[in-house]
């Protein structure tokens, strides 16, 4: 959450810089693992900007076992936060989601994804920008894609902003867990999380676009 250029949004970028710095600046670099999945699990993969701000939404919900801060969509094996946040390793932060398909849908988890999420913009969420914070649905199973296309098909009809919907679905490749000091950031560090996602503008543009739906 640390790329910013000279944009309307350069004030809101300066917050985002210094909660990411009061962070980062003692913690030790070890790289998180993927939780075991139990038999009869799934995985759900989605981009929506900082991954911080991602986890909190499906960890409340029930049936959703964990959630996983990483690095999707890109070309290097293993890669750092420093290397995905410099834009040069193609990758995108994102969120992966395990969970009980008998409890919670895929389809539920499509909604509280779009309704999370700026999908009329382009390699960007919020004061956040480069392609690294692009938007994405990552599908694992031709079910997955089917459920991603109707959803951003009735999303289409029934969305309540005029800006077209640019958030790609896409088939899902390596997903590399972030550094451990990223997992349940909202969780360990829950005053710098407030001071970042206010400071980013997240929660005033989510009810911008989406009203009292935005989750």
């Amino acid at each position: 959450m640390t790329h910013c250029i000279a944009s309307p949004y350069r004030t809101l970028c300066k917050f985002a810089l210094i909660a990411f710095a009061l962070s980062a600046c003692a913690a030790v670099a070890q790289m998180a693992k993927l939780p075991t999945a139990p038999d009869g699990s799934a995985v759900a993969t989605f981009a929506g900007g900082c991954f911080w701000c991602m986890e909190a939404p499906f960890d409340k919900v029930d049936g959703v076992l964990a959630t996983t801060s990483g690095y999707i969509g890109g070309t290097k094996v293993n890669p750092t936060y420093e290397e995905v946040s410099g834009g040069g390793t193609g990758h995108a932060e994102a969120v992966q989601v395990l969970y009980d398909p008998k409890k919670v849908s895929y389809a539920k988890l499509l909604d509280i994804f779009w309704h999370n999420i700026d999908p009329t913009v382009k390699d960007r969420q919020f004061c956040d920008v480069g392609t690294q914070y692009r938007t994405g649905i990552f599908f694992h199973s031709d079910e997955q894609r089917r459920l991603a296309e109707e959803s951003k098909a009735a999303l289409d009809k029934s969305k309540p902003f005029k800006e077209p919907i640019v958030t790609p679905i896409v088939m899902a490749t390596a997903f590399w867990p972030a550094e451990e000091y990223h997992q349940d950031y909202y969780v360990k560090n829950p005053l710098r999380y407030t001071y970042y996602r206010t400071g980013c503008g997240r929660d005033a543009r989510l009810k911008q676009l989406w009203g009292s739906a935005a989750h």
